[in-house]
């Protein structure tokens, strides 16, 4: 069903069309994020406890409330 799908002539088209709705300016910061998406993506899947340079969101760790006073 998808083979040959990304064929060095498929990339290039690829390339040309980004290139295209982008701009030249634009397209290495949407590559950069990508592959940074790409990268938490990897991570969250993959089970690691450990975050590898990621920024801690806090997000796992419970918050405790100050009781009111």
């Amino acid at each position: 069903m998808f083979t040959g799908l990304l064929q060095p002539t498929h990339l290039i088209i690829l390339l040309v069309v980004a290139l295209v709705f982008l701009g030249p300016k634009k397209l290495p910061e949407a590559g950069r994020a990508l592959g940074q998406g790409l990268k938490e993506f990897k991570h969250s899947i993959s089970g690691d406890s450990h975050d590898h340079g990621l920024p801690d969101t806090g997000a796992g760790a419970p918050q405790e409330k100050a009781p009111p006073q």
